[in-house]
């Protein structure tokens, strides 16, 4: 066989291995897509509960002085919790993600504002260390199957954070103190991606704290609020349900991410697929044809051949 044959029937072999790993990335995205978004419409329900309680709370409070709920007067730093993904092969996923980042980065500091960086998926960890850009506190290792206790940690550690921020200034000094060895912080944002459908996923950047509690007044055309007893006082129950709240929305960000990724990588798998099998389809005709070569100029040289002994055959 010649050598050019041979070594397009090896890269025929190697894309046809290729193609067997993408397409079973591809099946296993697109079984963990239908578990996310199960996951997203189980978790809907608690969150629209606890937010209609979190407004009744806040519209029967006698006063909302909480650090979750206050708008600092100065906004010096601001912590941005950047979910990405713990492992490649996703298309733009990560890329789109760190780029809405990069541009809240720009408008913070057009604002005089320095951002803190909180970062969740081993893909982000690796972006910004590799631009030795400092990361305040980092989780990774489940961004496919997020569960509570995951966003409730980064939750505490971000409400420590702000809460924190609201107390200590910029000296040095006094961050020392900061708990987690985390800086204060005067705001809190998520950049993450929200599922659409299996074809449309956005990044956003959303503000999670101070929190905007929006008020239900007489007459409004709204749906109207159950009437609660709180026992103990509304202002008591709004100090132990914010923290949940927003743990509940990271965890919303963060199903929502997966679901996000799972679609992604299925989206990007099955163009691999797609461009893996045209690749062979392309190699074997370019094989086939560099063989009908080969075939052609061994029957050139045979009749040549014997059209030359016939030649000398004739003269002897």
């Amino acid at each position: 066989m010649p050598a050019n044959v041979r070594i397009i029937r090896d890269r025929v072999r190697s894309v046809q291995s290729i193609k067997k790993i993408t397409r079973a990335q591809e099946l296993i995205a697109a079984s963990r897509i239908v578990k996310s978004r199960q996951r997203v419409d189980a978790a809907r329900p608690y969150t629209e509960e606890i937010t209609r309680v979190l407004t009744a709370l806040a519209t029967n409070a006698s006063n909302l002085t909480h650090p979750l709920l206050v708008p600092r007067e100065q906004v010096r730093r601001a912590g941005v919790l950047v979910v990405t993904s713990d492992r490649g092969f996703a298309g733009g996923y990560n890329a789109n993600v760190l780029r809405k980042a990069e541009q809240l980065f720009s408008r913070l500091r057009e604002d005089n504002v320095e951002p803190v960086l909180f970062v969740m998926g081993r893909k982000g960890i690796a972006y910004f260390r590799f631009r030795e850009r400092p990361i305040a506190a980092q989780w990774a290792g489940f961004s496919e199957q997020p569960r509570f206790e995951n966003a409730r940690i980064a939750g505490e550690t971000l409400i420590a954070a702000f809460t924190a921020g609201g107390e200590s200034t910029v000296d040095a000094s006094e961050l020392a103190n900061v708990p987690n060895g985390v800086p204060g912080i005067d705001q809190l944002h998520i950049v993450s991606t929200e599922f659409h459908s299996m074809v449309s996923q956005t990044p956003a950047a959303k503000i999670v704290a101070p929190l905007q509690v929006e008020y239900v007044e007489e007459g409004a055309e709204h749906k109207l609020l159950p009437e609660y007893e709180f026992e103990p006082e509304a202002d008591e129950l709004l100090s132990a349900i914010l923290p949940k709240y927003v743990n509940t929305r990271i965890f919303a960000a963060l199903l929502e991410a997966a679901a996000s990724e799972s679609a992604a990588r299925q989206q990007a798998m099955k163009s691999a697929t797609d461009n893996a099998e045209d690749l062979i389809k392309n190699l074997s005709r370019e094989a086939n044809q560099a063989r009908q070569a080969q075939i052609t100029q061994e029957i050139s040289e045979i009749v040549g051949g014997a059209n030359a002994l016939a030649a000398a055959g004739s003269e002897d």
